[in-house]
């Protein structure tokens, strides 16, 4: 338990953000009796380790410590699996990831760069001896090889030991095989670029070269004697890494697959790039290998049929959009009762099964395609945005909800076993069902904020934004003095409270959920610091439809700051006890360009911002992620013109303090100098507050935790009226 003199920010820290000793990477078996997953040991402790599931009880089946690693601690992980671990934004150490065999009888694992394996059976570690430090081990089906990357090589090894030889070796010093590029890992949730063949004889695996993409270096302030860190980084309008898929046997035999250059029948558009660029995702099943390509502008993507002793390709399905395509996690799949299981672009997001022509309902948001057991499809799916929930379809009994509670859940399914994760506002829980019944839960040891979160959840406006307000823990609403008081308020329920908003409101993510979240605690603590809060996921973010999505294409600043202006006005007629002429906004990456794109153009409304991690010249962003909102820089100017905070930095009137980690390789500190420089040019004051080492994710203690206080010390002293 955590010390009764620990606040919120420095449990926030030292729980990583309170993901300490939650169970994730959930793998069930096909006859559903194992379950493999991660977790850490406490809801302190940062190391990693597999855990089994099987008979009602949970056991260690490999610990780093007893393995005689210390949990990466001597900072001899690869340099891709850094790379990885950022792109995936890991807080832990030790077993982060690991594969297993189709029947989940042996798993792989890298510890600091060396392979191990564990049975499921009798537990048994084996450290396997390769050829070099290894990233993303994966055995085959059968669990007789283990496929791995070292040094940018594809390579195989038998799971006695022996027989390690290279499958696909890279001819260049940028090209590598069973890899990442940038684009695939940050933008397109693309981790795995290797797949194994259902026979374990064969795999697809993804060729990457990096060559045309320009070179960037990043420099660490802090320590000048060290040379700079070159990346790869194809920022928006520049050249992607090329990309190829290819069939590798297990002697190194290679067939290259024939993928399409151009797209058919592509939209029309201002911007038009027909050219496939993109390997979105690919898959082996035993309906053979599938591969899923995009075009550069996004709008058209390819689902096709690989043969793997010709590489020749057959398209399956042609799927376009006038604004961009996005896929449901999981699809394309195959499956016997369902056939080809597409992602829908019609509406709401769902999906298609072309072998029965079934849709997912109307106004039913998929998330998620979960996987396919005992003839059932499970998918996660919204009805509500601030709600998901698990659901199954098959053709006897169709769709069927299976989760009630609101909250926001997921699932792991294999046999007649569901492992139900699901996190609601009172906590998260780990069950595990059988056919249908509630057969034992797996324990997660994550701490409870010590500061209670007590969201209240809104619709405001004639959009109906969806919001969460957070006031102080002891506030009595209808307990406020007059407009006219000089006093940021209090906890005690005394003056009007000055308001926070604190909102991300940026595609891929939400805050506004019925669940357990770090957010909530966060927003709850600076709320119990004399403040209201309010949180509102505008339009572009997930969970609604396509047209709310789609509402940001051509300009993703403007209508988010419009949407966070009217929620605040908004939530103060339905709450007098807020003070609007004292409103100050913070956020975190997209939430932070947002909070600095709020004063600039919306200072009758926010008065203070702190903006972190802020991507302010939009041109600096990578291709995928911002060519999908705003097409391309030079065919399309005044998109990034009109989005970019640096042009704009003349229009500050207003208190900001601008927050960046100086390591960060995601949205690179280039940014936040730039528009620095732009408001000194500009002659508007303002506060730099520059993180030594710290990446986009910022989650170490007595930085964090600091961080939190300074952003509550500034806001407080920028909406004192003593002090303007």
């Amino acid at each position: 338990m955590p010390a009764t003199s620990e606040d919120l920010p420095l449990q926030f820290a030292r729980t990583k953000r309170f993901s300490l000793g939650v169970p994730r990477g959930f793998a069930v078996s096909p006859d559903g009796a194992r379950v493999l997953f991660l977790r850490t040991a406490s809801g302190r402790s940062t190391t990693g380790l597999l855990w089994l599931y099987e008979n009602g009880e949970e056991r260690p089946l490999a610990d780093p410590l007893a393995l005689g690693d210390g949990g990466d601690a001597g900072g001899e992980v690869p340099e891709a699996e850094r790379i990885r671990r950022e792109r995936a934004r890991e807080t832990s150490a030790g077993i982060v990831s690991y594969a297993t065999d189709a029947a989940v009888r042996l798993a792989a694992f890298a510890l600091s760069g060396a392979l191990w394996t564990v049975t499921t059976d009798e537990g048994v570690t084996r450290r396997i001896p390769t050829a070099g430090p290894v990233v993303t081990p994966r055995p085959s089906p059968d669990g007789t090889h283990i496929a791995y990357v070292s040094g940018g090589t594809l390579r195989v090894v038998r799971a006695d030991g022996t027989g390690d030889h290279a499958l696909a070796e890279p001819e260049g010093p940028d090209i590598t095989y069973g890899l990442s590029d940038h684009v695939s890992a940050e933008s397109l949730e693309r981790t795995r670029s290797f797949w194994w063949s259902p026979d374990g004889t064969a795999l697809l695996v993804v060729r990457v070269d990096n060559a045309p993409v320009q070179q960037w270096y990043i420099g660490d302030p802090a320590h000048p004697a060290r040379p700079p860190r070159a990346i790869r980084y194809p920022a928006a309008g520049t050249a992607n890494a090329r990309l190829s898929l290819h069939v590798v046997d297990l002697d190194g035999h290679r067939v290259d697959v024939d993928l399409p250059q151009e797209a058919v029948s592509h939209p029309d558009g201002e911007w038009t790039d027909p050219a496939f660029e993109y390997v979105a995702q690919a898959d082996w099943s035993e309906a053979g290998p599938l591969a899923v390509v995009q075009t550069r502008d996004q709008r058209s993507a390819y689902v096709l049929r690989i043969d793997p002793a010709t590489g020749a390709t057959t398209p399956l399905h042609h799927l376009t959009d006038t604004a961009w395509l996005e896929f449901v996690p999981g699809t394309p799949a195959i499956t016997a009762a369902t056939g080809l299981v597409l992602t829908t672009q019609e509406g709401t997001r769902g999906l298609l099964m072309t072998g029965t022509g079934v849709r997912t309902p109307e106004g039913m948001y998929v998330h998620e395609l979960l996987g396919t057991a005992g003839g059932r499809l499970y998918f996660m799916a919204a009805e509500e945005p601030t709600e998901a929930h698990v659901w199954s379809y098959d053709t006897e009994n169709g769709f069927v909800r299976l989760t009630d509670e609101p909250g926001v859940h997921h699932a792991a399914v294999g046999g007649d076993t569901v492992v139900l994760d699901s996190s609601t506002l009172d906590g998260q829980t780990v069950t595990v069902l059988r056919d249908g019944t509630p057969a034992g839960r797996i324990e997660v040891l994550a701490e409870r904020p010590v500061t209670r979160p007590h969201p209240r959840f809104l619709t405001l406006g004639e959009r109906e934004l969806r919001a969460a307000l957070y006031l102080p823990t002891s506030y009595e609403p209808g307990s406020y003095e007059p407009a006219s008081s000089e006093s940021v308020s209090s906890a005690s329920g005394h003056g009007r409270l000055p308001v926070i908003v604190h909102s991300y409101s940026g595609p891929g993510w939400q805050t506004v959920v019925k669940a357990a979240r770090w957010h909530h605690a966060v927003n709850q603590w600076f709320a119990d610091q004399g403040f209201a809060v309010l949180s509102v996921d505008g339009r572009g973010t997930p969970g609604r439809d396509r047209a709310w999505e789609t509402a940001i294409h051509g300009d993703q600043l403007m209508p988010v700051v419009e949407d966070q202006a009217d929620a605040v006005r908004a939530v103060a007629e339905l709450f007098p006890e807020l003070d609007t002429s004292r409103v100050a906004i913070r956020g975190w990456s997209f939430g932070g360009y947002l909070a600095a794109g709020a004063v600039l153009h919306r200072p009758e409304v926010f008065h203070a911002a702190v903006a972190g991690a802020a991507p302010t010249d939009l041109r600096l962003y990578d291709t995928h992620w911002k060519e999908r909102y705003l097409g391309h820089p030079d065919i399309q100017p005044d998109h990034y013109d009109r989005c970019s905070l640096v042009a704009h930095a003349h229009k500050l009137t207003r208190p900001l303090m601008l927050v960046h980690g100086m390591a960060d390789d995601n949205v690179v500190p280039a940014h936040m100098v730039r528009f620095s420089a732009a408001l000194l040019a500009a002659g508007r004051p303002h506060t730099v507050l520059p993180l030594a080492g710290a990446t986009h994710l910022v989650a170490q203690e007595g930085v964090i935790d600091t961080l939190l206080r300074m952003d509550l010390d500034f806001i407080k002293k920028s909406l004192d009226p003593r002090t303007a």
